[in-house]
């Protein structure tokens, strides 16, 4: 065996010329593959990574029955019980109360229906970093009278930093909600739908305008690790009376969840016609070796080699080559994806107002992670097995006498 194997090794340096083109479709197959499959992987990981920070959290804290109305009615106290119960467990990162409800705004001639959330804007902004997405003024503090909205809504308002927001909505119990907010900051959010009617106002400013003082909609929660999550929220609910509801992110994002799966069945089709490309590649690039190799075949079995063995160094050839066009692959791919992971491409133009249309951020982010080298390198490596049997059955089946005279 050790001299086959010998054999196999000096066999593919003895045409370099044939050895690197082979190497190199493979090399290609294991770029394009690892490439869109990171492409694929981050953009909907961005997608859902956007709606849990800015908008769901992974957990989130309700009174029984809001999220069926979504009234500012349906709210609940925060007591001292639910803070000590997230602080004591270990797989909550942070949590963020939070009073969500609908108002109109006025400035001018101009209406429009905006999402107001109250937040605790030291809170919010360690979580999501908001004081750095604000393109202009400055982000609310917890003692402010001001509000911060969306670029968007304050390019549809015709307003600008400094400049006044009426607010007109329903309180607590059908109070009437009223006030007027200077404009502190305008920001711009990764999520198009929250830049168009998104205003925030710190947590006790906005229990004031809503009459729903020390009252809560909502408490969203990070984890430290989300592959955990139906876990934590099991014990959360164990720890809650029948008034509380707890709710993943995966239930609150339902419509985002079918486009996620809807277009990660698209993108797998892709790959799999991109796989078949590939497959014919190396299929043709390893049909043509084995062709011109065909007199070489003929002679060894004439000489006395059985086509046993010939099968084996052809195998061990095709395995080197491929394992190590593998490893090529990979080390070309890693600095690659790891420069566009960190360093996402950011799209204009029609490209950037079609994935804005569908609530996407005008990006092409990247992840690097072991899953994707692992399914990638596997599903190559099938490609290069399936491609060797042509070879193998040429072997058993070839005539010596043809082989030689062509």
């Amino acid at each position: 065996m050790n001299t086959l194997i010998k054999m196999a090794w000096r066999n593919i340096w003895r045409n370099k010329k044939r050895t690197v083109l082979t190497m190199s479709s493979i090399t290609i197959a294991i770029f394009l593959s690892l490439f869109s499959r990171s492409l694929q992987k981050g953009t909907f990981g961005n997608m859902i990574s956007n709606a849990v920070k800015f908008s769901s959290g992974y957990l989130q804290i309700q009174k029984k029955g809001y999220w069926e109305d979504k009234t500012i009615d349906e709210t609940f106290e925060q007591t001292s019980k639910i803070q000590n119960l997230l602080e004591k467990n270990k797989n909550i990162s942070s949590f963020l109360p939070r009073l969500e409800s609908f108002a109109l705004a006025s400035s001018g001639l101009q209406t429009k229906g905006t999402m107001v959330i109250g937040t605790i804007p030291e809170l919010e902004d360690q979580l999501n970093n908001y004081s750095k997405k604000i393109i202009k003024g400055h982000f609310i503090s917890e003692k402010d009278n001001s509000i911060v909205i969306g670029d968007e809504l304050a390019s549809f308002m015709k307003v600008d930093v400094g400049d006044s927001l009426v607010l007109l909505g329903q309180g607590y119990h059908g109070i009437t909600a009223a006030a007027k907010y200077n404009i502190k900051g305008i920001l711009h959010l990764p999520i198009p739908q929250l830049n168009k009617q998104l205003g925030l106002l710190p947590f006790q400013e906005c229990q004031y305008f809503y009459a729903s003082e020390n009252r809560l909609t909502s408490i969203s929660l990070m984890l430290n690790d989300p592959e955990l999550i139906d876990k934590t929220k099991d014990e959360i609910n164990n720890s809650l009376n029948k008034n509380y509801a707890v709710m993943t992110w995966a239930e609150m994002n339902k419509e985002l969840l079918q486009f996620v799966d809807t277009k990660n069945i698209g993108s797998i089709i892709m790959l799999a016609v991109l796989y078949i490309v590939i497959g014919f590649g190396v299929f043709g690039t390893i049909m043509m070796m084995t062709m011109e190799r065909r007199k070489e075949f003929a002679i060894m079995v004439s000489i006395g080699m059985r086509k046993s063995k010939l099968l084996i160094v052809v195998f061990f050839e095709t395995l080197f080559i491929g394992c190590g066009a593998i490893v090529l692959g990979i080390l070309i791919s890693y600095p690659v994806l790891l420069y566009l992971s960190q360093n996402p491409i950011k799209l204009s133009g029609e490209f950037a107002l079609a994935m804005e249309k569908v609530g996407a951020e005008p990006i092409l982010p990247f992840v690097l992670n072991s899953e994707i080298f692992i399914y990638q390198t596997l599903s190559v490596i099938l490609i290069v097995m399936v491609a060797i049997t042509y070879p193998l059955i040429f072997i058993l089946k070839f005539d010596v006498l043809k082989a030689m005279k062509n």
